[in-house]
């Protein structure tokens, strides 16, 4: 065995008989130990559910009450504010069951602890600005929403997930949207029609719709290609025919 993976498996080794080996649960059955887990859960002390859970893993690696320690473990992690490893339990319960009959709330808790990721503490309080921050962990929780509708469209958890795409579509373009501006700003104008345009296409029928358009028209505008400012401004005018970006376009004067 190479040295690296005798290290890695001797690590691993200790890791699970540390977490097996605990004086007050020594002498616990696996079904007392799991409901120990589970009352835990229930009323809210996540790091004695987790520990305890972990302990009936590594002592009892298979039979129900494993599988099901697997499963409540991902929900344990997650309201213990251990996102990381929530989803490292979700993917490796989605491998091991991927027929489980409750593998769709798997599906939907990897999207909702995307969904929140980038929710720190601070936004409880501040009312900051999702699209200045980085998209990735929104984008994730897309695909995972959108993998639980196309695997599971009568799941429960359906219509919630609907409503959380919504919201990220919006979160999403209004991001794209916040880049552009910020190359317009800098006269990037090639840059910034170019993220109106993702706006336009990728998340069509956003409120960052409108906004895009305007940027579009008047980017295009600056660098004299007329045709496709034309184009911009009138899918503008006939969709949103009040918007002030209208006038905007029509009034600006490039030197």
């Amino acid at each position: 065995m190479k040295p690296i993976l005798l290290f890695v498996t001797l690590y691993t080794l200790t890791i699970l008989s540390g977490c097996g080996s605990d004086p007050i649960t020594d002498n616990w059955p696996v079904d007392v130990l799991y409901q120990e887990a589970k009352d835990a859960l229930d009323v809210g002390d996540y790091e004695t559910a987790i520990k305890y859970y972990e302990i009936l893993e590594a002592r009892y690696p298979f039979g129900k009450y494993a599988q099901q320690a697997q499963l409540d473990i991902i929900y344990g992690y997650y309201k213990y504010e251990e996102p990381e490893s929530a989803l490292v339990a979700a993917d490796r319960f989605i491998k091991l069951y991927p027929r489980h009959s409750n593998v769709d709330y798997v599906y939907y808790l990897k999207g909702l602890i995307n969904f929140e990721l980038d929710q720190g503490m601070l936004d409880r309080f501040l009312p900051l600005d999702h699209s200045q921050r980085d998209p990735t962990a929104s984008k994730r929780a897309f695909q995972e929403f959108s993998e639980l509708l196309r695997r599971f469209p009568n799941s429960r958890y359906s219509q919630d997930a609907r409503q959380r795409m919504i919201h990220l579509r919006n979160r999403l373009a209004k991001h794209e949207l916040h880049v552009a501006k910020f190359y317009m700003k800098r006269s990037a104008y090639l840059a910034a029609a170019n993220r109106a345009k993702t706006v336009v296409q990728a998340y069509p029928r956003t409120p960052a719709v409108p906004e895009a358009l305007v940027i579009m028209a008047k980017a295009y505008k600056i660098m004299a290609l007329n045709d496709l400012s034309d184009n911009a401004l009138k899918v503008l005018t006939l969709n949103y025919p009040n918007h002030k970006g209208i006038a905007e376009v029509n009034n600006l004067v490039v030197k």
